[in-house]
């Protein structure tokens, strides 16, 4: 899409955004304000260790905290929308860091307006 589709990642049981995750949340800012029409949800992953119930929780404080960071950086609230797949829906198959740090991550998904 025109709205970078680039994810963010995280570090392990972590919902804080490093430089990089915001580097790539202010590219994302300036186009999701230059298309007012449009609606982003972003979604949040972890990678499989961790309980369910965990794991959806620490996939939405990563959908939070890159929506508090665009709100912060101007995009409008009412704009966008969470979800969290905890470990569900992993892109990256195979254990070790190599497929975990692929999994710990939030993706961003335009959508027009209801």
């Amino acid at each position: 899409t025109f709205i970078n589709s680039a994810p963010i990642y995280f570090h392990y049981d972590s919902a804080v955004l490093t430089p990089q995750a915001q580097a790539v949340l202010r590219q994302k800012a300036e186009r999701i304000k230059a298309f007012p029409q449009l609606r982003v949800t972003i979604a949040g992953h972890c990678d499989e260790r961790g309980t369910d119930s965990y794991n959806y929780a620490l996939g939405q404080r990563r959908a939070m905290a890159a929506l508090d960071y665009l709100v912060k950086l101007g995009v409008s609230r009412d704009r966008l929308d969470t979800i969290s797949y905890g470990k569900t829906r992993p892109v990256a198959a195979g254990q070790g860091e190599g497929a975990w740090s692929l999994n710990r991550r939030d993706e961003f998904n335009v959508t027009k307006p209801y």
